[in-house]
């Protein structure tokens, strides 16, 4: 038997063992050394198998950190992507691809967690440690999709989903001032919904915020529930930002995503505000008892997108041994904490690519023919023109109270000018 056919036997019987076990790590080792040897392109009966495959890695210590991090699918197919860490945009964790997970249901078992696509390892062992917080967590990142769509709900990209991995698109795999606000609002997204899960009661693993309490220097009593951010915050740290902090923080992506994430949890550590209730004989307030409590997450949203508005391109350099990110225009402050950065300039969004999920274009998108803003007609539509027809809307109309106590309107249909892009 020749050595050709010997390898492409194991290469078969490696395939085999994956599809009863796709953890089987002994046969992705032998599968990737020898295609490292021969050349992949030598065995293109493996496609038949079901084994896709990527761009290799060069560099080996990466490498062999995305093999234990890149999730296998189980089943009759195997599913092998051998990508660089920062092009391998298929697996990359988007906390919103949770909420598209709606033939799993609630997560309620560890079994669920190794179901969960597009988690890498690490986030799979926190899944399994901490299944009761994966309800909030999944929560959560539907949180961040309404809200990336309702903040861009009048610009050129206005934050698409997609029923494929990511859930953004191609879009955010770029180091785009957009990737920026998808990374921060879904860290923030999480710890705002794991803290809400803690104040509600949710979890045994944590509750209202009981350091925060006794008489404030303003003369009123700590008392009642305070949102407990700091477990949100630390649950947020640990689980989101594991991907960067797994591959190192050496490259200019990693170190984006990071400073992102935190700039997004900044924006409800740095609004948390104080409620308050009073009590006494007719509401004279003689007794005031307060808590500390997280701002609606519709603030924290408005809190991104105007870092969003002003994040600042940032570029890698060396400082000492340390690798930090700078502006790139040295005219530029250097950014805070609480700032969103970029590494690369923006699309102009105006085009559909097929060949960049997510790149939808503006063709039929609805404008403003009286705004001279990004969602204007003349911008929005790429200089492309647009059309107007008239439709019907119903709306409610005539409303009347009545006593006691309920509001009742009528249902009137009008005529409405709609312009969409050509």
């Amino acid at each position: 038997m020749t050595e050709e056919c010997v390898l492409r036997c194991v290469l078969m019987l490696c395939c085999a063992l994956l599809s009863a076990n796709a953890s089987n790590w002994l046969a992705v080792c032998v599968i990737r050394t020898i295609c490292d040897k021969h050349g992949k392109n030598n065995y293109p009966d493996l496609q038949s198998s079901g084994v896709k495959f990527s761009v290799f890695p060069t560099d080996t210590s990466a490498a062999g950190q995305q093999h234990t991090d890149t999730g296998l699918e189980t089943g009759s197919k195997v599913n092998l992507t051998f990508a660089r860490a920062e092009t391998d945009w298929k697996n990359t964790f988007q906390p919103g691809y949770l909420a598209k997970l709606s033939s799993v249901g609630s997560i309620r078992d560890e079994e669920t967690c190794e179901r969960l696509r597009g988690l890498i390892q690490r986030q799979v062992q926190i899944c399994k440690r901490s299944v009761e917080v994966m309800d909030a967590v999944r929560r959560g990142a539907q949180l961040a999709i309404d809200e990336c769509q309702f903040q861009f709900r009048n610009r050129r990209w206005n934050c698409s989903t997609l029923e494929t991995m990511p859930v953004f698109g191609k879009v955010v795999t770029q180091g785009t001032r957009e990737a920026a606000f998808v990374y921060a609002i879904s860290a923030a997204s999480v710890a705002f919904a794991v803290t809400r899960a803690c104040s509600s009661g949710e979890l045994e693993k944590c509750g209202c915020d009981h350091n925060v309490h006794g008489v404030s220097p303003e003369g009123f009593q700590w008392s009642g529930c305070s949102d407990n951010i700091a477990y949100g915050v630390a649950f947020s740290q640990s689980f989101v930002d594991v991907r960067e902090r797994s591959k190192g923080q050496s490259s200019s992506r990693a170190l984006m995503n990071l400073h992102n994430n935190e700039a997004g949890r900044k924006a409800i550590l740095s609004h948390m505000r104080v409620e308050c209730k009073c009590h006494g004989v007719s509401g004279s307030c003689e007794v005031k008892t307060c808590w500390k409590a997280m701002p609606p997450f519709r603030k924290v949203g408005n809190v991104i997108k105007e870092k969003f508005d002003g994040a600042t391109e940032v570029e890698q350099r060396k400082v000492g041994t340390t690798k930090v990110l700078v502006p790139r225009n040295s005219q530029f402050k250097p950014h805070t904490d609480e700032d969103l950065v970029y590494l690369d300039p923006s699309p102009d969004f105006c085009d559909h690519d097929p060949r960049t999920p997510g790149m939808l274009g503006t063709v039929g998108r609805q404008c403003n023919r009286t705004s001279k803003a990004i969602d204007g007609c003349e911008l929005m539509c790429c200089g492309r023109g647009f059309q107007t027809q008239e439709v019907e809307v119903v709306d409610r109309c005539s409303c009347k109270f009545h006593w006691c106590c309920y509001v009742k309107c009528k249902q009137c249909r009008k005529m409405v000018e709609m312009h969409t892009c050509r």
